[in-house]
């Protein structure tokens, strides 16, 4: 034989061998092999079927609803009890766990592989174990006294025979602490066992316990609804009083769910459908609760620092407290923002949402994305824009800015729109986006002060200089005119007989300018009725010796003809 046969000889031999260990690798690895199985139960019913998961867990829930423990304990592996013990304890402990999957954590027997090696199986593809046998899989996981503990199945073949899947004894050791955490409570002895039947999701005895309770926890709640109330007339007026009455709603959800979820600790335990309901809803409420008396808490502390810094919202305050207006109102967004952010990821840390619908959500992350991208469009686009207000200031809270030919006061900026104040008390509410897209003037951007004019059409015989001393009179005698030495009267245009003559004067502000403008127009045109009416324009009209006689003709003629 030559060298080159021998070689491939070995590297055949090699090949077989590899192959050979890896299947028995592969096999040994598709369940636990054990020599014996709870030795101190009877034998096992033949009612009971344990090939795959389904099976077994299907077996375990119809032994213990009709209240066969005996039966039921052949599927929990007890090899950490000794025969003696698995005889005294086999039964208790599978009531003890059927307990803690009605309270604690409900099966879905129907996800459960029907595989016999429990293989996943995933049509796509994209899992990376697909097809891979195991030989144990997770059914739940609870927490109790600040530790998690696993309830499991494992695939176990007793020598020769077929494999089958039980609970675990590490499980099975978890019992005792689980089901003194989601067991029935106390009182709960003294129930009759007529109304312990389940009647739907629920017992009959929960059908009829939670509403009471439900109604009980809210006769608590509007207690301190109305004890706020009383606490609140004895408060201080002004931002205690206010802060008091704003927060009554808040704080009473939080002592009924404060209280609710005492009573699902230590007093009564509902079935698990309610309880995952109730600590959801419970925690939802109390984190918003929370979150409401915090911005309360904000909220009146920016309408004390508003009041005793700009009073009324407009442009006759300083420049830096108006600014610091607008930064606080984009500070309490920023809060907002960062509370519910801060409040939804603890509401889904609570209610471990990610770990029961994880694969769902991974696999429908893309369509949620793009739904909330599409659905939310408007109102993060006014979320943006009203940062960016916030931030680039091109107006301000009490800013007056002309907006499609309204007089407006800027009164808040929110987070999808900005509230205007008219000049006649009405309120313009405009989505942010839209305002931030228009065109608008800002007549407090830099300075409230503003030059006005006003113009009056006279007759060419009209005495500037008397007119110009009369309007600077006038002038002055408005509070809201300053600058007295920009005050100025000139004539800017003449057509035919008449001449326009303006005036320009300077005021403190838009509004207040309107009103002197007014008031100086109506002081200059009463001077010159009452005094110079021969300065108003008129037409004058020149009228011919030819055109006279043509008149007389025609009135001669009107008076001959019959």
């Amino acid at each position: 034989m030559g060298s080159w046969q021998r070689w491939l000889l070995a590297a055949t031999v090699l090949l077989i061998s590899s192959v050979c260990l890896a299947q028995e690798k592969g096999a040994a690895q598709d369940w636990y092999a054990i020599d014996s199985l709870n030795t101190g139960l009877t034998q096992t019913p033949g009612s009971v079927s344990l090939r795959t998961p389904r099976e077994s867990m299907r077996s375990f829930r119809d032994l213990t609803n009709k209240g066969d423990f005996e039966s039921a304990a052949h599927i929990l592996n007890l090899a950490d009890l000794t025969p003696a013990e698995q005889r005294g304890r086999g039964a208790e402990r599978a009531q003890q766990l059927s307990e803690i999957f009605q309270r604690g954590k409900s099966i879905r027997i129907s996800r459960l592989s029907g595989r016999q090696d429990a293989a996943i199986e995933d049509p796509t593809g994209e899992s990376p174990h697909a097809g891979e046998p195991r030989r144990d899989i997770e059914l739940a996981s609870l927490e109790a006294n600040g530790d998690t503990y696993d309830i499991r199945l494992g695939r176990y073949q007793v020598g020769n025979e077929e494999p089958i899947w039980l609970i675990m004894p590490e499980s099975v050791a978890a019992i005792p602490p689980l089901y003194q955490e989601y067991g029935p409570r106390a009182f709960e002895r003294h129930i009759p066992e007529s109304l312990k039947n389940s009647f739907g999701l629920l017992r009959i005895w929960e059908w009829i316990a939670i509403p009471l309770v439900l109604l009980g926890v809210a006769l608590i709640g509007k207690g301190v609804y109305r004890l706020i109330e009383v606490v609140t007339r004895w408060l201080p007026s002004g931002s205690p009083s206010i802060f008091a009455k704003q927060i009554r709603g808040p704080m009473a959800l939080i002592v009924m769910s404060l209280l609710t979820q005492a009573l699902l600790d230590y007093v009564v335990s509902f079935s698990a459908a309610a309880t995952i309901t109730l600590r959801v809803v419970l925690i939802a409420i109390l984190a918003w609760g929370t979150g409401t008396v915090a911005l309360r808490l904000v909220d009146t502390m920016m309408l004390k620092m508003t009041r005793r810094l700009a009073g009324q919202i407009d442009d006759s305050k300083p420049q830096d407290d108006r600014k610091l207006l607008t930064t606080l109102y984009a500070v309490r967004r920023i809060i907002i923002l960062i509370m519910v952010t801060a409040v939804t990821i603890y509401v889904l840390g609570q209610i471990q949402l990610f770990e029961t619908l994880g694969l769902s959500i991974l696999a429908s992350a893309s369509v949620l994305a793009v739904l909330v991208g599409v659905a939310g469009q408007a109102v993060l686009g006014n979320i943006l824009s009203s940062f960016q207000l916030s931030l680039a200031k091109p107006i301000r809270v009490g800013d007056l800015v002309m907006f499609e030919g309204q007089w407006c006061y800027v009164e808040g900026i929110f987070y999808t729109h900005i509230r205007l104040r008219l000049w006649n008390e009405r309120r313009l509410i405009v989505p942010v986006t839209y305002f931030a897209s228009k065109a608008f003037e800002n007549l407090s951007s830099k300075s409230t002060k503003e030059y006005r004019s006003l113009v009056l059409t006279l007759h060419l015989s009209a005495d500037i200089a008397v007119l110009r001393e009369k309007f600077i009179e006038f002038a002055k005698a408005e509070d809201n005119v300053i600058e007295h030495h920009k005050l100025l009267c000139c004539v800017t245009d003449q057509t035919g007989p008449a001449q326009t003559v303006t005036c320009y004067l300077m005021t403190v502000d838009p509004l207040s300018g309107w009103a002197a403008e007014v008031s100086v127009r109506e002081k200059l045109l009463a001077f010159i009725r009452d005094n110079h009416p021969e300065w108003w324009p008129r037409e004058i009209v020149v009228i011919s010796h030819r055109d006279i006689a043509r008149g007389h003709a025609t009135n001669d003629a009107a008076e001959l003809d019959p």
